[in-house]
């Protein structure tokens, strides 16, 4: 496919991803179906206009699929309901950690006595395909910032966490194919990987967040006023807080989530809106709009978080058509192989809701809510990433032609098992809710 072909395919796609939003709102599947559909079509499985190769192409994949994690975390994190308490996150906590680790200790196992791999590659299999996705799921995630839904925001979170919860599972089965130094008897893994780059990360997010969100206010505050531009310190605190994760090995994707959890509760606790309203949705803005006005009108006042919400968003949405895509593009027909399939399957019907059900017993959970987490464990673009990843760092290439395959199944049969299923599914759920017992 030639630059002008391609540029026809996305502009049309695009052009007509505008025109239908309504009448796709009103579909019983999820937009990213009809991406992925239309990447097969186009790719080497039906007309074959064009064929993508991971492998090459794993460069500028990596990039591709970092950029729309970071950019999604970002969105994720600021519209995580106010205030932070243990009670409401402890869920999402045991999700990213407990149940990070059995999803990826069963797919290890069926890798190893299933699909014949080495044992290093199982735990690495099983670290891409565990974390659950923040680019794809957007349907079964918050959609506003004072959206109190406690399914929506027990998957937002998990997604929001498991990202880089995930990080410490890639480099353990890295280091067991021998890519990565794992120290004797793991012992620098479990200090440097597991504990400093968490700890590090989450602190990195939290401080630099905190920071924005104060020098913001005060900004605006104070004589004489300054205007932001409130998209450029979104993308800005994206890109430094990242950076800065990278240059001490800390955990990036767990520091731009946490970064904008603490932007947007510093922005609300300095207006007061945490203590004394209510958090409810708004069209403008983040923040409630009772809770942060200007003396000389009713409108809301700006805040960095609210402004660079809907730009993030439309980055978001415009990541997830290119690279579903993409996706399409890259699989032949023989790639659906029984081994591609029973995994994707095992990991659907089996790892996730097992590991689910494992890290929330003891908790107050509501079996309904168990059972909606445990099969919305939608696989995409974060699992992507870590693949590539792990071919960017020396990766045999027989072994990441293998990893592909099984990958890319996965996360093309999560986005059609999950995107069939989430409307009718969370319609069912929403109109029993109010049965549902308070965790």
């Amino acid at each position: 496919m030639n630059n002008a072909q391609w540029f026809l395919l996305v502009g049309g796609l695009l052009l007509a991803r505008g025109i239908t939003s309504s009448m796709l709102k009103r579909l019983p599947v999820t937009p990213a179906i009809i991406y992925l559909a239309v990447g097969l079509l186009v790719g080497p499985m039906a007309l074959n206009v064009f064929h993508f190769n991971p492998l090459k192409e794993s460069a500028l994949l990596e990039v591709l699929t970092e950029v729309a994690v970071l950019i999604s975390l970002f969105s994720a994190g600021i519209k995580m309901p106010v205030p932070v308490s243990f009670a409401r996150w402890r869920t999402p906590i045991l999700l990213a950690s407990v149940s990070m680790a059995v999803s990826v200790g069963m797919v290890a196992v069926f890798a190893y006595y299933l699909l014949g791999l080495p044992l290093g590659a199982g735990v690495l299999l099983g670290a891409i395909l565990a974390p659950t996705d923040p680019v794809l799921a957007t349907d079964v995630q918050i959609r506003h910032p004072g959206d109190q839904d406690q399914l929506r925001f027990t998957l937002t979170c998990e997604a929001g966490m498991n990202d880089g919860s995930a990080f410490p599972f890639v480099m353990l089965g890295m280091g067991l194919l021998g890519l990565h130094e794992l120290g004797e008897f793991g012992l620098r893994w479990a200090l440097v990987d597991v504990l400093w780059a968490t700890a590090a990360g989450i602190a990195i997010g939290v401080i630099s967040g905190a920071a924005l969100g104060r020098l913001g206010w005060t900004l605006r505050g104070e004589p004489p006023k300054h205007k932001l531009m409130d998209d450029f310190l979104g993308l800005g605190l994206i890109g430094v807080v990242y950076g800065l994760s990278v240059l001490v090995d800390a955990w990036g994707f767990l520091a731009v989530f946490f970064a904008a959890v603490a932007l947007r509760q510093t922005e609300l606790k300095l207006a007061g809106a945490s203590r004394d309203y209510p958090d409810r949705p708004q069209t403008r803005g983040i923040e409630p709009e009772a809770a942060n006005t200007s003396p000389d009108n009713d409108e809301p006042l700006p805040t960095v978080s609210g402004g660079s919400l809907i730009f993030k968003e439309h980055l978001e949405r415009l990541s997830e058509v290119m690279l579903v895509l993409l996706i399409g593009g890259t699989l032949f027909l023989d790639s659906w192989s029984w081994r591609a399939v029973g995994l994707a399957l095992f990991l659907f019907i089996v790892a996730r809701p097992v590991s689910v059900l494992a890290s929330l017993l003891g908790t107050r959970t509501s079996w309904p809510i168990r059972g909606m987490v445990g099969w919305f464990g939608v696989r995409g673009i974060g699992s992507v990433y870590y693949l590539m990843y792990a071919i960017q760092h020396g990766l045999p290439e027989d072994l990441a032609l293998e990893l592909i395959q099984l990958t890319l199944i996965a996360v093309s049969l999560s986005i059609l098992v999950h995107g069939t299923s989430v409307k009718p599914l969370m319609s069912r759920f929403w109109r029993h809710r109010r049965r549902l017992p308070t965790p």
